[in-house]
C-alpha cells in the first residue's frame, strides 16, 4: 500500500493499522520524487505499483488528480481525506454528503478543488471527509494538542457551547478509512464521531479533561455557531460519546 502524508498526523496511524494488518507500507519521498514533476510521480507508481492508494498527504489538486487517475486507469483503490471545513457555517449544519460544500475559508476551497479534480478523473476513488482528529497522547496537529497549547498560552480554554464539531478519536478514523478500502467502497463518505452525539465542543472538553484527569480551566462561550456534524447513512465510526462516556 501507498500512503502519502506520513511525516504527518493521521497517516502514520493509518500505517500502524496497515501493518498490524499484515500489510506492507511505503511512503512517497518528495525528496526522491516531487509531487510537481508528473512524469516522474507516473514512473514511481509504475515502478512501485501499490495494491491500494492512501493520498493523505498535502499538496496540489493536480497531484490529487494524477494519483488518483492512475488508480482508475489500473483498477487500482484510491482514497482522499478531505475535510469538514468543505462546509460553512452558512447555511448552518449539520452537512450531508450531498450537500453544496460552502467554504469560504482557504483550506476549505483547496479540498474542494482536491475532490473536484479527483472526480474528474475517476469514478472510482473514495472521498472521505473527517473532521478534527483527536489523539490519545501530546503531538501533532490535533484536538488534545490545540487544548494543551491554549491552556499553555492562555492558561484557560474558551470553548463554545454552540458549536457541535466533526470530530473523531484518530485511531478510530485510520481504522474506518481502512475499511472503506477493504470494503470496496466508493464515492464521498462522512466519518464523524460526534454524527449522531451532537456534542458541544464545551461538552466535549469538559469530557476530555475529565478523561486525561487535568486540571484545565474552561470557560464556557457562545462566540461561534456551527453545528458541524458530517451525516451519513452509514455509521462507518464509533460514536464519540462511547469513546468520551458523560
Amino acid at each position: 500500500m501507498l500512503v502519502t502524508g506520513l511525516n504527518g498526523t493521521l497517516a502514520p496511524a493509518v500505517a500502524k493499522v496497515l501493518r498490524e494488518q499484515g500489510t506492507t507500507v511505503r511512503g512517497w519521498n518528495r525528496n526522491r520524487v516531487s509531487p510537481d514533476d508528473g512524469a516522474a510521480c507516473i514512473h514511481e507508481l509504475e515502478r512501485a505499483r501499490p495494491a491500494a492508494v492512501f493520498h493523505l498527504g498535502l499538496g496540489s489538486e493536480a497531484w490529487a488528480a494524477l494519483l488518483a487517475g492512475w488508480c482508475d486507469r489500473h483498477d487500482v483503490p484510491f482514497l482522499f481525506t478531505s475535510t469538514a471545513m468543505v462546509f460553512d457555517h452558512e447555511p448552518d449544519g449539520p452537512h450531508r454528503v450531498g450537500d453544496e460544500c460552502t467554504a469560504r475559508d482557504d483550506y476549505g476551497r483547496y479540498k474542494i478543488r482536491c475532490e473536484e479534480a479527483i472526480a474528474g478523473v475517476s469514478g472510482q476513488a473514495i472521498v472521505a471527509r473527517i473532521g478534527w482528529q483527536i489523539g490519545t497522547r501530546r503531538g501533532g496537529n490535533n484536538l488534545l494538542e490545540a487544548l494543551w497549547r491554549m491552556i499553555e498560552t492562555e492558561g484557560l480554554i474558551r470553548a463554545s457551547n454552540c458549536w457541535r464539531p466533526a470530530c473523531s478519536f484518530m485511531n478510530d478514523t485510520a481504522e474506518a478509512l481502512t475499511r472503506l478500502v477493504a470494503d470496496g467502497v466508493s464515492g464521498t463518505c462522512h466519518l464523524d464521531s460526534n454524527a449522531v452525539d451532537a456534542l458541544s465542543f464545551h461538552d466535549i472538553v469538559l469530557r476530555m479533561r475529565t478523561l486525561h484527569g487535568a486540571d484545565w480551566r474552561v470557560e464556557r462561550v457562545d462566540d461561534y455557531v456551527h453545528d458541524q456534524r458530517l451525516l451519513d447513512d452509514v455509521q462507518r465510526i464509533p460514536r464519540l460519546s462511547d469513546r468520551l462516556p458523560g
